[in-house]
């Protein structure tokens, strides 16, 4: 039927070749190095800051607390580069798995390799969809056509045919091909032009814009208060030096610099997760944007059913014969015996009108069935030469395979698609047509895929005709498929609408088999939508029509675009799912797009937000399961980490205006900020999430992230802790107990507030037994760590001297210990109370 395939290169040679000449990318990765990140850890102000608190404690003499606030700056430093690298590190690993593919043939064996992996003389297999790798020679070429636009800026597809040359970059939009691999990395012409393919970025969001904001005007905030507790300083007391320590405690006190490190930090442990449920994030905003879904557009093939087709029945010359039953031994020679020729026949076309080396289910079930049924019969032609092809179109959805025999004086031509399409090419009498539909929609009511199949013939030698139509095609009967439902769409389905998330399904196979589907799986609908009465529609009719119908049939790729305006213009936040190079425009129109990584294209990968490696419908309900937890927890860190930053300035604040010793230096808010970064992005990240959080209603696109009633219940946190402690240090002050006692005392108590807050900060939920509920082992060694640390430097004499902290006995330790926890069932009644004011 086609040339046979090269062997390819020796695998062994291509790892070598690999490993001599590089990766084949162009290497302009913004992947930033170790130093870039430590050059940005350097230029954020909280550094800045630290470094000139070490200044002036060396200006002051006092080289032994400089050094260990500079010991501290570098552990912050380190800690942050860390938790940056390792975040870099995810995404490349999600850049590498998420980067486009090569079916290349090494040893004669088809293998799918990462692009980057593939070699200089590499043999590959192209087909529609696909990016191709590297510059290349064609081998072998079937209708082959190319978007070059990449590299001419001309948008119109260029035919190819053996012995033409390929590009690095360009994007096969027709046919098949084989591939011989001239050039690769920077060899190619797309490396000499000096362009990047692959990225994964940050771009702007509405929630990073909001923390930027914030961000911000805490920050001026806290230039602003810092310069006038500078002035206050110096006029109560004198010593610029001491005043201006007073100020860098207080500035460092009041910014935020943890919310841009939750932010990366929390996107990229989510892309992480969903990674490990085979869910690959191109891009991180598609996270955010997860908890808002309230539309979710699915593909009814290998989505909700399981896309393991089998041949089911077999219908010609009016007669059905149920082939469902698995064929093997004895039984199925009984059957192929039994079969008339007019069902074999049937077969015989239907793999005639089909591609050589399938990819696509329904093809790939003909052949397995063709192997046991024709394989003993005159039915199979492995000597015939496939000549021409015409491919499905948004105008007939049927397609056409013209072979060159090489005997006789006829060409042999075959067709398939859909039972209205292969009719109207027979061009059949409309009691014929009624007769066949009614026949396919006796098996869509079953669930089946039902394709029409028809042949005809063209004089050998006689120039092709431009379209199908031409031929004078002769119907030969109908085969239909199934594809079962997977057993966990149901259930998957049940959860989506407790979650408000209506779910759409979009398919191009008959209205009965979209329906019964549909029926298994769950979904509801007021009615069904074809593609051909979409074309018949305006844009406003099918805004209204969409509104309540749940189950579109025989839709063509490019009309899912139009369901997705459509859906958007309602207010709906959409994901939509697709596989196909004419699916691209809907994955990027869409909210967030998901491609199908296993039957995907690359151009729809390249397209989609999401790349789902297990094409199942569970996947994506399972990332938005994720989407909303990564934004509850989000919240809930954002919440505590403005919480704990008002009594760290309240008591950096306070002294001053009240004329007592200070409590807080830069050294121990240093300390503070090692506490509150591994709590922040550690503890509030592997929290799992609360049991009802796919029975709540998808959140509003509009709704803060730090909306006033979550500021108010941190400001209220914050207010209590400041006042309670400020109280406590002042009395230890009145019963004459020596200012730097009081302040370890002060310091101790603040230190196991903070820790506290932590517990009732994990949940949205009020309920006293929530503060324990499953605590996760991460939570219990960041406050075991936390408070060990805090009874080693007010403890330990040689620890605690240089935060001129008193060392305490045991007892008053304890004590100061269990002062700090009586605020924690007061945080529970701050939060009942705000809930309950919320929902009034």
């Amino acid at each position: 039927m086609t040339p046979p395939l090269p062997r390819g290169l020796d695998a062994n040679f291509a790892r070598k070749r690999l490993h001599k000449e590089g990766p084949n990318e162009l290497g302009l990765s913004q992947r930033r190095t170790l130093a870039d990140i430590l050059l940005e850890v350097v230029r954020e102000p909280m550094f800045l800051l630290l470094l000139g608190a070490g200044a002036i404690y060396f200006a002051m003499g006092d080289s032994h607390e400089a050094l260990i606030l500079l010991s501290f700056v570098f552990m912050i430093m380190g800690m942050t580069a860390f938790q940056e690298r390792r975040t870099d590190n995810a995404l490349a690993a999600l850049r590498d798995m998420s980067s486009p593919r090569a079916v290349v043939i090494r040893g004669g064996e088809a293998l799918r390799i990462a692009g980057r992996d593939v070699v200089r003389e590499d043999v590959l297999l192209l087909a529609e969809g696909d990016r191709i790798p590297a510059d290349g020679l064609l081998i072998d070429a079937h209708e082959l056509a190319t978007n070059e636009s990449m590299l001419t800026g001309e948008s119109e597809s260029v035919m190819k045919k053996s012995g033409d040359k390929v590009y690095a970059g360009t994007l096969v939009v027709a046919g098949q091909g084989v591939v011989q691999v001239t050039a690769t990395a920077h060899h190619t012409e797309m490396g000499r032009i000096g362009k990047s393919l692959e990225s994964i970025a940050i771009t702007p969001s509405p929630l990073r814009e909001e923390m930027g904001r914030l961000t911000r005007r805490l920050a001026t905030f806290s230039i602003g208060l810092s310069c006038g507790l500078v002035l206050l300083f110096w006029l109560l007391r004198g010593g610029w030096l001491d005043a201006l320590l007073a100020g860098i405690a207080l500035a460092m006190s009041l910014l935020p610099q943890e919310f841009a490190v939750i932010m990366i930090i929390f996107m990229a442990m989510a892309a992480r997760r969903l990674a490990a449920q085979k869910v690959l994030t191109r891009r991180l905003n598609s996270i955010e944007t997860l908890g808002e879904t309230s539309v979710l557009c699915v593909d009814k093939t290998g989505t909700l059913t399981e896309n393991r087709m089998r041949v089911a029945v077999l219908c010609a010359d009016n007669r059905a014969i149920d082939v469902s039953q698995p064929l093997s031994g004895s039984l199925s020679d009984s059957l192929s015996a039994s079969l008339p020729d007019t069902h074999l026949e049937l077969l015989e076309y239907a793999i005639l009108a089909s591609e050589i080396a399938p990819h696509d289910p329904m093809e790939q079930a003909f052949h397995r069935m063709a192997g046991a049924h024709l394989s003993d019969t005159n039915r199979l032609h492995p000597d015939w030469r496939l000549a021409r092809e015409y491919e499905l179109s948004p105008q007939l959805l049927a397609m056409t395979h013209l072979w060159q025999s090489g005997v006789g004086l006829h060409d042999v031509v075959a067709a398939k698609g859909a039972p209205e399409a292969v009719a109207e090419l027979c061009a059949l009498s409309e009691n014929l047509h009624d007769e066949i539909a009614t026949q396919a929609a006796a098996m869509a009511d079953q669930g089946l895929r039902v394709l029409g199949v028809a042949k005809a013939v063209h004089i050998a030698g006689h120039p092709w005709p431009e379209n199908q139509q031409a031929f004078d095609f002769q119907w030969l009967g109908l085969i239909a498929l199934a594809d079962p439902l997977r057993e966990e769409v149901p259930k998957a389905v049940a959860q989506c609408l407790r979650a408000g998330i209506r779910v759409v399904m979009i398919t191009g196979d008959h209205p009965r088999t979209a329906q019964a589907i549909a029926r298994q799986a769950g979904i509801q609908s007021d009615g069904i939508i074809t593609g051909s009465e979409i074309l018949g529609m305006s844009q406003d009719e099918l805004v209204d029509r969409a509104a309540t119908i749940n189950i579109f049939a025989r839709i063509r790729p490019a009309q899912k675009l139009a369901l997705v305006e459509a859906l958007k213009s309602q207010g709906h936040v959409v994901a939509m799912t697709g596989d196909g190079v004419n699916d691209a425009p809907a994955l990027k129109a869409a909210h967030i797009g998901i491609a199908m990584g296993q039957r995907g294209t690359d151009v729809a990968r390249e397209a989609a937000s999401l790349v789902l490696l297990k094409d199942d419908f569970d996947s994506i309900v399972q990332a938005i399961r994720m989407g909303r937890r990564t934004f509850a927890n989000m919240r809930q860190a954002m919440i505590y980490t403005l919480a704990v930053h008002i009594p760290i300035a309240g008591l950096a604040l306070l002294p001053v205006l009240f004329g007592l010793p200070l409590i807080l230096a830069p050294l121990h808010i240093a300390f503070l900020e090692l506490v509150i970064d591994p709590a922040c992005s550690i503890v509030f990240e592997a929290e799992e999430a609360d049991a009802d959080l796919m029975s709540r209603p998808p959140r509003r696109s509009d709704e803060a992230l730090l909306s006033g009633q979550y500021i108010w219940r941190s400001v209220a946190y914050g207010s209590l802790t400041t006042a309670f402690i400020f109280s406590i240090y002042a009395w230890l002050l009145s019963q004459e107990i020596a200012a730097t006692t009081a302040a370890t005392a002060a310091f101790v108590v603040l230190v196991t507030a903070n820790a506290a807050l932590i517990l009732p900060s994990r949940s949205a939920r009020t309920e006293w037994h929530r503060l324990w509920y499953h605590l996760t082992p991460t939570s219990v060694w960041v406050l075991g760590i936390t408070l060990l640390a805090l009874a080693a430097i007010t403890c330990i004499p040689v620890l605690a001297e240089p935060f001129r902290f008193t060392p305490m006995s045991g007892q008053a330790w304890l004590g100061s210990f269990f002062i700090g926890l009586l605020l924690l069932p007061c945080f529970n009644i701050i939060k009942k109370i705000e809930l309950h004011f919320s929902l009034r």
